[in-house]
């Protein structure tokens, strides 16, 4: 009970500082500014699909999650309040709360092919919890491909500040209360079909690979100093 209530503190704290588009925390809700062109990420991410991915899914999420919440008392809660209460939420708040939520986090940790150095401090966080990156890779992907159906690969920081790599169905997150392995996302990939369909179909495992070549290493490291500063 105790570890659970340390977990909802670090998290509604994490997020009331969160770096994301300051419009993820509060009713109503917009689609963040991408710091990027829709052909920035190719050959890895075509243009079609950042663009489609962008401006049809993310937009629709923020859009139900509105309606979803407009006129209740949801109105005047914090994202970060409704994380970590999801399982007393209807399914369109979750489904649509986390779908704004992951999205956001997706763009962030997304640049331009070629920079793939990994910054010190993420890289000894790595060894030391996750037995180096080459372990850290495999078991990522292996979270990714495992996912049956659709869902993100993410790599976490936990209550007591260990790095963990999980996976979670739909839009849920280890933010949320329903999550089987709760934490602080600071990497997340999606593998619903609409992230990598035109370009890769069925062939999931190679979005996966592909995935490695287009990550902000520097990001992922901000965003890990944060959550272990909480």
């Amino acid at each position: 009970m105790k570890s659970v209530l340390i977990s909802i503190a670090l998290i509604t704290i994490y997020l009331s500082g969160y770096s994301q588009n300051n419009a993820l925390l509060k009713y109503p809700f917009s689609l963040p500014t991408l710091k990027y062109t829709y052909n920035a990420l190719e050959p890895y991410i075509d243009k079609e699909t950042m663009d489609i991915h962008y401006n049809k899914h993310h937009a629709a999420y923020v859009n139900n999650l509105n309606a979803a919440i407009k006129g209740t008392d949801m109105e005047n809660k914090s994202l970060s309040e409704l994380f970590t209460k999801m399982s007393k939420y209807p399914a369109a708040v979750r489904n649509n709360g986390g779908g704004v939520y992951n999205h956001n986090l997706f763009w962030e940790i997304l640049i331009n092919p070629g920079d793939t150095i990994i910054p010190d401090i993420l890289k000894k966080a790595i060894e030391k919890d996750l037995g180096g990156m080459a372990k850290f890779k495999t078991d990522f992907e292996n979270a990714a491909k495992s996912r049956f159906g659709s869902g993100w690969a993410w790599l976490s920081v936990d209550s007591k500040g260990a790095l963990f790599v999980s996976s979670t169905p739909n839009q849920d997150n280890p933010l949320m209360d329903v999550a089987d392995k709760k934490g602080i996302p600071i990497l997340g990939l999606d593998v619903w079909e609409h992230a990598y369909y035109l370009k890769y179909q069925n062939k999931r495992p190679d979005y996966i690979s592909a995935f490695w070549k287009i990550i902000n290493w520097k990001k992922v490291e901000e965003n890990y100093i944060e959550a272990i500063k909480k």
